[in-house]
């Protein structure tokens, strides 16, 4: 199975003329190292492309068949074992602060350590089993026959527990998020094509039972939307949702093609975690807060008042610097909404998109080390860049990552099982690959 490397995001979208403008006049940055550093970091992400390697997602027996799995779960059981010694010692001499550690290994490793015993006895129960298969008594032979189907699927669910167990978990896993889908390469093709992507999400979460609220909807006054943003609530919300970040391609004849001639179009779907306010906190201080008239299609409120709001976050430290507008773009974040008539609605809703821009950028710079193999791409919204194809002349969906393919696109669209399938298997392979770095980490550091 063809499987693409998750490859770490541009943390700000660069196209091929601004690129070459700050490269070829560094001098314009002059003074703001910040800006440098960004620079930098594009000029690495800018030629790199997600590179093709052949696996497949490997079955549990396959996983557990590794010599690293095994001197990995042994390992663990040491650690286990050693601080549940050191705090059963008599004359205890650790401080406080080695106590509580001690205390937190043994909470987080028991469980684990509790299946790797239980494990080794359904072993033990096996061989015993084995043993008794050798009898020539037929009714002895078929009650072993029995207990050995029995221990062999007790054996399979103990295994996978305990794969569920090694698994890191990520801190937003439990997060709600915001949604965001921006029309790309195609026209008012490319805009039907994000309604229908945009749609199918709202379905999703209705699917699962989650709330849907949105956010902002910029239409086309062709038909289509521009971009639009909503907030999704529910359990297990982002966990689910965040691998369908990146950019979707679509191919299929428009309905305003009178040649009967196919069209390759883009949009972008960015998937945020949701911060509470205990976990971030923005200073208010870092904020320029910006109003003006709304624009575009919206009734009689649209260029009368100034209801649309626009948040700029500015780098900590340069309040008091002259942001232009090109180091606007590529090292502020922005935040707006026009979607209410009311000013401190549109403020309320653009300050709950800037909060899950800022969480998701802090969270990825946090763990860009540790998953930068696995992130997902938004880059240019170019053709080139897809993570899935919608072919509709084929009738096929096709995620390049997982190299999957499933039939039924207008199915697909629909929100529902099939969108969880190639959900699920993403998952399965994020698993897998999160589990299999684990364990060369831990080989290199021995």
């Amino acid at each position: 199975m063809a499987v693409v490397c998750f490859s770490k995001r541009l943390s700000c979208a660069v196209n091929g003329t601004l690129f070459r403008t700050i490269t070829t006049h560094p001098g314009v940055f002059r003074g703001c190292p910040a800006i440098h550093s960004t620079i930098s970091h594009a000029q690495r992400a800018f030629h790199t492309s997600q590179s093709a390697m052949v696996t497949k997602i490997l079955s549990v027996e396959e996983i557990f068949n590794k010599k690293s799995l095994h001197d990995y779960l042994k390992k663990k059981e040491m650690e286990y074992n050693s601080c549940l010694q050191s705090l059963n010692t008599e004359n205890q001499t650790l401080g406080d602060e080695d106590v509580r550690i001690n205390r937190t290994n043994l909470s987080v490793l028991g469980p684990l350590v509790q299946k790797i015993r239980e494990l080794e006895e359904k072993q033990k129960e096996l061989e015993d089993t084995q043993d008794l298969l050798k009898d020539n008594d037929p009714e002895l032979h078929e009650l072993a026959e029995s207990e050995k189907e029995a221990c062999l699927a007790a054996m399979q669910d103990l295994k996978q527990k305990i794969l569920s167990l090694l698994i890191p978990e990520e801190e937003s896993d439990m997060s709600d998020l915001v949604l965001e889908v921006t029309a790309g390469v195609g026209g008012q093709e490319a805009m039907l094509f994000t309604t229908e992507i945009f749609d199918m999400y709202q379905n999703f979460a209705a699917f699962h039972g989650w709330g849907f609220g949105i956010l902002e909807v910029t239409s086309s006054e062709l038909g289509g939307i521009r971009r639009a943003a909503a907030s999704i609530s529910g359990p297990l919300s982002y966990k689910k949702l965040k691998f369908e970040a990146g950019v979707h391609r679509v191919q299929r004849v428009p309905k305003t093609e009178s040649k009967g001639r196919i069209h390759t179009s883009t949009m972008t779907v960015a998937i945020l975690p949701q911060p509470t306010e205990i976990s971030f906190t923005i200073n208010p201080k870092d904020l320029r807060i910006e109003t003006k008239r709304a624009s575009g299609a919206g009734g009689q409120h649209v260029n009368t008042t100034d209801s649309a709001v626009r948040i700029v976050h500015l780098p900590t430290g340069q309040q008091d610097f002259r942001v232009t507008y090109l180091m606007e773009i590529l090292y502020c974040t922005v935040a707006e909404c026009q979607q209410e008539r009311s000013q401190i609605k549109n403020k309320e809703t653009a300050m709950t998109l800037l909060r899950a821009k800022l969480y998701s950028a802090r969270l990825e710079e946090e763990t860009s080390k540790r998953y930068q193999a696995r992130k997902l791409q938004i880059g240019t919204k170019g053709r080139s860049e897809k993570i899935r194809t919608y072919n509709f002349s084929q009738d096929r969906i096709t995620d390049h990552r997982i190299g999957k393919t499933v039939h039924d696109v207008h199915g697909f669209l629909q929100g529902e099982e099939l969108l969880e399938e190639m959900i699920v298997f993403l998952q399965q392979f994020s698993e897998q690959e999160s589990l299999l770095d684990l364990l060369e980490d831990d080989d290199q550091n021995q």
